[in-house]
């Protein structure tokens, strides 16, 4: 019996190329992106915000939404290090805390605005930095170049579903 490894890059790979139409490309990238460890979807995230942030800023922040995430923002850097890194990953992992449903309730874009923010403060150091020498899998690696590769447009939609995705919906049944 042959086993095999239905590894990230792969899916990307096969994935990328069925994409015919610009909605395949976000959907696609948007569903290897999930399927990354918890560490490398933070460490994509922080990447993505850190290189193309200057260009995300006027489509993510706003004076109202960004207010309604400041109280997140505000507890997240009230923690130490442990952890401000533990409340990330449980975003990224779904788990039923008080902070992900907090942030559960917040639009799509005041969640896009809130990691826009994070990312500054981490580069800050207010929050958790990344590591330094920091290594991404191959696999993030690769979802990382498929984002970069996407038009502008493209690479909100896929940050933007993404963060969306995290949390914890508190109304959801």
């Amino acid at each position: 019996m042959t086993f095999t490894s239905d590894s990230a890059s792969t899916r990307l790979s096969n994935a990328l190329n069925d994409a015919s139409q610009p909605g395949d490309a976000v959907s696609s990238t948007t569903a290897v992106f999930q399927s990354l460890s918890v560490d490398d979807q933070l460490a994509v995230l922080w990447y993505a915000y850190t290189e193309m942030g200057r260009s995300i800023t006027p489509a993510a922040t706003g004076a109202a939404r960004l207010q309604l995430a400041e109280g997140l923002l505000t507890q997240i850097k009230q923690m130490s290090h442990t952890e401000q890194l533990n409340v990330m990953r449980d975003l990224a992992a779904h788990k039923n805390t008080q902070f992900s449903r907090s942030y559960g309730i917040l639009s799509n874009n005041t969640k896009l605005a809130f990691w826009y923010e994070l990312s500054e403060l981490m580069v800050k150091h207010l929050v958790v930095p990344m590591p330094i020498g920091y290594e991404f899998s191959r696999d993030g690696v690769q979802v990382l170049a498929a984002i970069k590769a996407l038009d502008f447009g493209q690479q909100i939609s896929v940050l933007r579903k993404v963060v969306a995705d995290m949390g914890v919906d508190p109304f959801a049944e």
